[in-house]
């Protein structure tokens, strides 16, 4: 099962900044999740769309200019990221989860994702799209077939993971209290994987485990590795 450190190792630090990218791959972990959200262009590695959730500001992300942004403390003096800092942090140390926040940023995402092929040791199976706005996803599969798309959900659909074939999705990203050995099964018998998100009680870890999934995200990669006995 792979573990990947949502938002970065973000029990440990500041979520989606350079540290908690870092101390992540400290851990050895199999993936690393992250955010973005596209603001004059330029795509920013955070979660929330309002400022004082996570940083020093104030307002909405996209009420502020790029170069107002890349002032704020996202959090023990870290400023917000671009996305080109985090992969080229990472360099294809391990898988990246790009998960898409914003409309109409499949593009300027693509764009990294052929950056970090070409110019960072990147493979192309090591970096996964991933959204809640299937109408992106689906745009980034025909604009580059190659893309992994993580198609997420918060529930358990109708016809399982048959939204996810549709999408001709890598995996379905799913939530925790949302999953269960029928999807688990459905989407291994149409060839995707399962991934669930956040995952951060060692119980909860072992169950997931148990179930069959693919991978998890959790604030915690270390905790993880330990209580699923991936440390041997």
């Amino acid at each position: 099962m792979w573990i990947f450190a949502h938002r970065g190792a973000s029990g440990h630090a500041p979520e989606n900044t350079l540290k908690a990218i870092q101390l992540a791959l400290d851990m050895n972990c199999h993936g690393i999740e992250i955010d973005v959200h596209e603001i004059e262009g330029e795509l920013l590695v955070i979660h929330n769309r309002w400022l004082m959730e996570t940083t020093n500001g104030d307002g909405h992300v996209h009420q502020h200019s790029l170069a107002h942004l890349r002032t704020l403390d996202a959090g023990h003096g870290q400023s917000i990221p671009t996305l080109r800092e985090v992969l080229e942090l990472i360099k294809g140390h391990c898988v990246v989860n790009i998960e898409v926040k914003s409309w109409a940023t499949e593009r300027a995402v693509l764009a990294e994702i052929e950056y970090a092929i070409k110019k960072l040791s990147f493979r192309n199976e090591q970096i996964i799209l991933s959204s809640f706005n299937h109408q992106i996803l689906a745009e980034a599969k025909r604009l580059r077939p190659a893309t992994l798309i993580g198609a997420l959900t918060s529930c358990i659909p109708l016809h399982y993971a048959k939204f996810a074939q549709e999408l001709k999705a890598y995996s379905v990203n799913c939530c925790i209290d949302f999953v269960d050995r029928a999807l688990v099964k459905d989407a291994h018998s149409r060839g995707i994987k399962v991934l669930v998100y956040t995952v951060n009680e060692e119980v909860d870890m072992k169950a997931m485990q148990a179930l069959g999934v693919d991978g998890i995200f959790t604030n915690y990669p270390s905790r993880a590795v330990i209580a699923c006995g991936l440390d041997n």
